[in-house]
């Protein structure tokens, strides 16, 4: 039966990879298959109405309050002009200077990534910084690749991220902060490496560059001279530009709650850009936006919890707990080295994809006892970090790439080797500290 419900895991990859089915219904049409595999009961202990779509749907309900929590964040930094004055600041500093500029929307793509993650990120600091880039003389693909390795450097300080692997992985949030402490160092590198030796290697290409947009004072538009350059540009107060890095503060800082550490920011961004009277309808405004933003993973989110459900289930795990073991390197050496080829496998949607059937895998691993989870753990977010940068499906890198006139397929090829030597690190520390 093990074999079976391999076929049928296969089964859903390929209707995720052909885009019969979009990933969410796959994966809960897969979990529903998968329980009836392993014998579940139509109802009643641990059976398929009960346990797999009841429990299931609701799991990682404190990962999607989070999600929201993060894409309400997104939205007002965004409304409030508070995303933007940073990309500006950083051009402004840069000059004329390519590697300089692309240094520091990188930055500020790190900053938004710990907020928020895919497309969101990608439009806060890309929709100023990709143009910027390019009008400087970066080349449009490393422009793309720039902002979507910023975001990379954010993803080990994401907030949400943090609460989806300590749901998923039932691991203690202290546990998921500290192995994304140690995943940073390489995520940096490879961002800065990247940045430094893409924007030499290519050398400059003007392209296309900023056009001014008349602001209500501008000249020769309707309306008041504004009275200074901040009112003219739309740029946030100073203070205001800490925004981002409140909830982040609290969370790794002062070892605050997800969801509090995120509500702060909110209320943080809200309260040094907005007057009172006008902080409800902003308030609900951007709440509402946040929900549109929020909505795509969500969902994603209720079909992973579903399907986590069917894979540990009693039937299930027995099926596939002598096939996966047998496959399994136990040596920490092959381990790093089979793990690290199989790469290519989170991209497309591929089974290794944390966000689709490889949290199936991650938790049959786990339920079955082949590896302990907080090792699990460290494949999931080292792979994590490929996905989020080179994969052509994914939000963000399809939306940097097209922002920036170029194919995701270019993108994935100039930043993957980069992203690969961060999955190798993070599974060298998986395997030293943890096998």
């Amino acid at each position: 039966m093990g074999v079976v419900i391999l076929l049928v895991m296969a089964a859903g990859v390929a209707l995720m990879l052909t885009r019969r089915l979009p990933t969410a219904f796959a994966l809960a049409l897969l979990a529903v298959a998968i329980a009836f595999l392993a014998g579940a009961p139509f109802t009643g202990k641990n059976s398929v109405l009960d346990t797999v779509l009841q429990e299931g749907a609701p799991a990682l309900a404190a990962t999607m309050i989070a999600i929201i929590l993060g894409s309400w964040l997104g939205k007002l930094l965004d409304e409030t002009g508070i995303a933007g004055t940073l990309v500006r600041k950083i051009v402004e500093f840069g000059g004329d200077r390519p590697t300089v500029v692309a240094l520091g929307v990188l930055a500020v793509s790190a900053l938004v990534g710990t907020v928020t993650g895919s497309a969101p990120a990608a439009m806060l600091a890309g929709i100023i910084g990709i143009p910027a880039m390019i009008a400087v003389g970066v080349p449009k693909v490393t422009a793309a690749g720039t902002v979507l390795m910023g975001i990379a450097v954010g993803i080990p300080f994401e907030l949400p991220l943090w609460q989806f692997f300590s749901t998923a992985l039932e691991l203690p949030i202290p546990t998921v902060r500290g192995f994304m402490v140690k995943l940073f160092p390489f995520a940096l590198a490879a961002a800065l490496a990247f940045v430094l030796i893409e924007t030499r290697r290519r050398g400059t290409e003007h392209a296309w560059s900023l056009k001014s947009v008349d602001s209500p004072g501008s000249p020769g538009s309707s309306g008041a001279k504004p009275r200074s350059r901040r009112a003219e540009l739309g740029d946030a107060p100073w203070y205001a530009l800490l925004a981002p890095a409140v909830p982040l503060v609290l969370a790794l800082g002062f070892e605050l709650a997800i969801i509090p550490s995120l509500l702060a920011g909110v209320l943080y961004a809200l309260v040094t850009t907005t007057r009172p009277g006008k902080m409800n309808k902003r308030l609900l405004r951007t709440l509402y936006g946040g929900f549109e933003v929020a909505a795509p993973p969500l969902v994603l989110f209720i079909a992973i919890g579903i399907l986590l459900a069917a894979v540990k289930l009693p039937g299930a795990v027995d099926a596939l707990e002598p096939l996966v073991k047998a496959v399994s390197p136990q040596n920490p050496v092959v381990f790093v080295l089979v793990f690290t080829l199989l790469v290519p496998l989170c991209l497309y949607r591929g089974p290794l994809n944390v966000f689709g059937l490889g949290a199936g895998i991650a938790g049959v691993l786990i339920a079955a006892g082949i590896y302990p989870a907080v090792a699990v753990l460290g494949m999931a977010t080292s792979y994590n970090q490929v996905f989020g940068v080179a994969d052509p499906t994914s939000t963000q890198t399809v939306w940097s790439a097209q922002y920036a006139g170029v194919s995701p397929q270019q993108v994935m090829v100039r930043t993957l080797p980069y992203v690969w030597a961060v999955a190798l690190g993070g599974l060298c520390v998986t395997a030293a500290t943890y096998l």
